[in-house]
Formats: C-alpha cells, sequence, structure tokens
C-alpha cells in the first residue's frame, strides 16, 4: 500500500502554473483522441458498471495509471506518455513544489473532459487504498458555470491554477456551462517514504501497448 503522510484535509489552492504550451496542445486534439482502446484497457473503471455512475460523461486521455487490482501495483506507462512527458513533467514539478519531495512520483496523469452540461454524481474515489495520494486538478480549458463540491462545499476551479483535492472524501462536478472543463489531473507521492516493494514497482513500470 502506498503511503502518503501529508494529505491535504479538504482543498488547497496551491498557485498558479504556467500551462500554456499544454493548452496549445489540448486545442490540437480531435474527439478520436479522448477514450481510446488505450484508455479503457489501462482504467478497469472506465469498464466496469459500479464505476461509470461516477465517471458521468467525462472522457480521458491518459498518461500514467495504477492497476491496484495486482499484488503487488502494477505502475503504467501508456503509449502517449513519452510524447506528452516533455510538456506534462515541468507542470507536474512547479505544481508540487509546495510538498517539498525530494523525489516527487506521478503514479497517475491524465486529462479529463467534462462536456457542458454534464455532470459527475457524488462519489468516493477508490476503496480502502484508493484515495493514498496527493490529488492535483489543474484547469486547462474551463467556464464560470463549471464547480467541483466537496461535501457540503463548493468551489469554481480557475484555469491554470493547481488545486489539491480530498478525493477520500464525497465531491462531485457540474459543468453547466456551454464549453468542455478540462483539467489535467494527477497524483504524487513521496518516492522516498514509500516501501522497497513499492519502489521497486515504481521503477519499474509496466508499458502499455495497443
Amino acid at each position: 500500500m502506498e503511503i502518503n503522510y501529508n494529505k491535504v484535509v479538504k482543498i488547497k489552492k496551491i498557485g498558479k502554473v504556467d500551462i500554456s504550451e499544454l493548452e496549445e496542445k489540448v486545442k490540437l486534439l480531435s474527439a478520436k483522441d479522448w477514450d481510446t482502446k488505450e484508455d479503457f484497457k489501462v482504467n478497469y473503471n472506465k469498464n466496469e458498471s459500479s464505476n461509470k455512475g461516477a465517471l458521468g460523461s467525462t472522457q480521458h486521455i491518459i498518461f500514467k495509471f495504477i492497476n491496484k487490482k495486482t499484488t503487488p501495483f502494477e505502475y503504467i506507462h501508456c503509449s502517449r506518455w513519452n510524447i506528452w512527458e516533455p510538456i506534462l513533467m515541468p507542470i507536474l514539478i512547479n505544481a508540487t513544489k509546495y510538498l517539498n519531495y525530494e523525489h516527487p512520483y506521478f503514479p497517475k496523469i491524465m486529462l479529463a473532459s467534462l462536456p457542458a452540461k454534464k455532470f459527475i454524481p457524488p462519489h468516493i474515489d477508490g476503496k480502502s487504498d484508493g484515495y493514498v495520494a496527493h490529488k492535483i486538478h489543474i484547469p486547462i480549458e474551463t467556464n464560470s458555470e463549471s464547480f467541483f463540491f466537496l461535501e457540503a462545499d463548493k468551489f469554481h476551479f480557475e484555469k491554470g491554477i493547481a488545486y489539491e483535492v480530498n478525493n477520500g472524501k464525497v465531491h462531485g462536478v457540474v459543468n453547466n456551462g456551454d464549453t468542455n472543463r478540462i483539467h489535467l489531473i494527477f497524483e504524487c507521492l513521496d518516492f522516498d517514504t514509500q516501501t522497497p516493494e513499492i519502489k521497486h514497482q515504481m521503477k519499474s513500470p509496466k508499458i502499455s501497448s495497443i
């Protein structure tokens, strides 16, 4: 099981991150780039009927994922990762400087697009071991009618601002605007505090192939 001694209690506004290069690349994406066979292959949540409601109408482009149905966990690099890594890594590093980890590790990285007039119903991510890591959202495209709910609180996440959320609490999303809501969503762990078994798996990720 992964270890995190510093999970945020609720929501933390981290601050502004330069997303200009990523934003331009996202604008070039077409419909066929979202929810590919590989996305469904690596993210078993998209295939399980018990999780489809939580995902709502959200579409994904997945770069890294974890198979937590294996023992030990299986860390997966998708085929897109090598192409997107030069753009994404500076954003991930800058967004997590506040954690002061000498060796931050990013086990999950994806783009998530919630269409206009759609919502994600209230849910909790994962099960007992499903929400250990820091979970960070950075809006790439949003609108003033897009809101994130955490328990009884309502938040609007601003474009280009990084936020850590406690996805172990009940949360949901509504996009009442006329444009898609696209977030870069990723997890972060302190590599140095993980068990030897987890470290070994992190160093030897499975490479997805479609």
